[in-house]
């Protein structure tokens, strides 16, 4: 027995047929990029955006042609497998199949966070808008203790309150933008009633969009599938008209310099953008009820990606010729941007509506992906049994979509939204570098007849050649950045600038390799941009996820080990 052993393909879709028989088969193309646009579209087109274009500059356009392009390489990735592998599991059916069991454990449990834990920030980001949506049309404001989770309520009220002690009066904390946001903590723990001397406080918003959502995935893959479609239409009609009527009050000279923090300006919007293109990969995740997988499925993967690239390059462009990019690093910058503008200020309450049906979107996807993944991960003997179960007349995963909503409501409760944000990208980009490195990996098998495959362009010394071009492009774009990696330093600066080491050495390792195993360009690409990304998101990130992942194989090597359903089937 290995924690190497890989499984078959005939394998993988014969479990697949005894034993998911019982999913509804429901969605076509247009579904399928429906639900890619609805996973992708959401909190990052009207929040984050704004933080990658104050950092960026109008240059922010480059960061989303370019995270475009990683996603796009790791989407024809993805495409190329599931139309190999055209069974619910996602990248970690994928990984199963090129590496091995060990590796698969890591990718589903990576991928928890990205579905699970990160649709908790999904909920937080909807809840906010939606209060604030619900006073601006009612005038009516929900308790402070009935909108945010205890801990952060907890910890602001004592960081307040430490203030108040020193001798600050209130007013001039309020005015102070660093302690500003606090302020509602600081409302929240003072007015929470209490039970046997506990405050209570909860996101109440987060956790009702959590029960609804978590409803309508267990009553079935038909009417998410109406919904989501419906929301979709919404949030494109609302961005479109963004675009059309911004066109009209864009300054050019909003647009001079047009990258003006340089290389490191544009690196620190990585992760905001990258979290805006989150979410396509979920629509892999329901192979298993595409009535034609292995044509579908690349399809409606590579059109949403395409779409929404189109779509966020244009609002970019829009957003920082209307105001400075100086301006954009506000939680809202869409309706901040037409608020500004007096004949406009209709605007921005139907980019407030858009808003919360763009979140609700996002997390209809998210929630729909996570129990298809631990219902695969069950029928491997990895998960409990129940987690594979299927319920009779709504032909759904039924206990895994139960045991999600839970999980996400459990860390709406509990969890820092901001370090959930981070370890969430980290999470999602290391399955994309896995799935890009399996089908670079598979290529090289004569048994290896995806229906789907992307252009092969030999990277026998592509590679090679690009390795060197990145230190000269780096050079001449940002001398001082690249001076500062490889300046010594010891302590916590060198941690700081271990990721970026790592990338490097895959890099240089890749290069080597493709000489002797003539690797396909294009799946590398999406290895090393990914890779890149994963390098720039700070040590800490790292850490955390690392953290998250000796957590998954203490699990993994204290129950999925032992229950292994291929322990005896397979070999290494």
């Amino acid at each position: 027995m290995s924690i190497f052993r890989k499984k078959k393909v005939e394998d993988v879709l014969s479990a697949s047929e005894s034993q998911g028989h019982g999913l509804s088969k429901q969605l076509g193309v247009l579904d399928l990029t429906a639900f890619g646009i609805a996973a992708i579209i959401g909190a990052g087109i009207f929040s984050t955006i704004g933080k990658a274009s104050a950092e960026g500059g109008p240059a922010v356009i480059f960061l989303f042609l370019f995270t475009a392009l990683a996603c796009g390489f790791a989407a024809l990735s993805y495409a190329e497998f599931a139309s190999f592998v055209p069974v619910s599991g996602s990248a970690y059916t994928y990984a199963y199949v090129a590496f091995g069991e060990i590796f698969a454990w890591i990718i589903g449990w990576a991928l928890t966070l990205e579905y699970a834990i990160g649709n908790c920030t999904v909920a937080i980001s909807w809840s906010d808008y939606f209060c604030s949506l619900l006073t601006n049309i009612t005038g009516y404001e929900l308790y402070d203790w009935l909108t945010m989770d205890y801990f952060t309520a907890r910890d602001h009220a004592h960081s307040i309150l430490g203030m108040l002690l020193g001798g600050v009066p209130l007013e001039e904390i309020k005015n102070t933008p660093d302690h500003a946001g606090k302020i509602s903590g600081f409302y929240a723990w003072a007015s929470a009633p209490e039970i046997f001397g506990i405050k209570i406080i909860f996101d109440a918003p987060a956790l009702l969009l959590n029960l609804l959502i978590t409803w309508l995935v267990y009553r079935g893959i038909k009417e998410s599938k109406t919904a989501g479609n419906i929301m979709v239409l919404i949030k494109l009609a609302v961005v479109v008209l963004v675009i059309v009527v911004g066109v009209f009050y864009v300054d050019v000279s909003n647009w001079s310099p047009f990258m003006p923090n340089g290389i490191k300006g544009l690196a620190a919007g990585i992760s905001a953008v990258f979290f805006a293109y989150i979410g396509f990969d979920a629509i892999s995740t329901t192979a298993e009820e595409c009535r034609n997988p292995q044509r579908d499925l690349p399809r409606g993967i590579i059109y949403s990606i395409l779409i929404c690239t189109v779509l966020y390059i244009l609002i970019a462009l829009v957003l920082t010729g209307m105001v400075s990019y100086k301006e954009l690093n506000v939680a809202d910058p869409l309706a901040y941007v037409f608020e500004k503008i007096k004949s406009l200020k209709w605007l921005a309450g139907v980019i407030s509506v858009s808003a919360v049906v763009a979140m609700a979107s996002v997390m209809l996807v998210f929630q729909l992906g996570q129990p298809r993944i631990w219902l695969s991960m069950s029928r491997d003997g990895l998960l409990p049994k129940a987690f594979a179960r299927i319920h009779p007349k709504f032909k759904t995963p039924s206990f895994a979509t139960f045991i999600t909503g839970i999980t996400v409501a459990l860390c709406v409760l509990t969890m820092d939204m901001n370090m959930v944000t981070d370890i969430c990208s980290a999470g999602t980009l290391f399955a994309f570098v896995m799935v890009c490195a399996g089908v670079m990996h598979l290529k090289n098998q004569p048994d290896y007849k995806p229906k789907f495959q992307m252009p092969y362009i030999n990277g026998k010394w592509l590679f090679m050649i690009l390795f060197v071009l990145f230190f000269i492009l780096y050079y001449y774009l940002d001398k001082e950045m690249l001076v500062y990696y490889f300046k010594w330093e010891s302590g916590k600066a060198f941690f700081s600038k271990m990721p970026f080491y790592m990338f490097l050495v895959v890099f240089g390792i890749l290069a080597v390799l493709s000489v002797k195993q003539n690797y396909s360009l294009l799946p590398g690409l999406g290895l090393l941009s990914c890779l890149y990304m994963l390098s720039q998101l700070g040590y800490k990130n790292w850490l955390y996820f690392m953290g998250w992942l000796v957590l998954g194989l203490v699990i993994y090597f204290l129950y999925g080990y032992k229950n292994s359903k291929w322990k005896n089937a397979l070999s290494s």
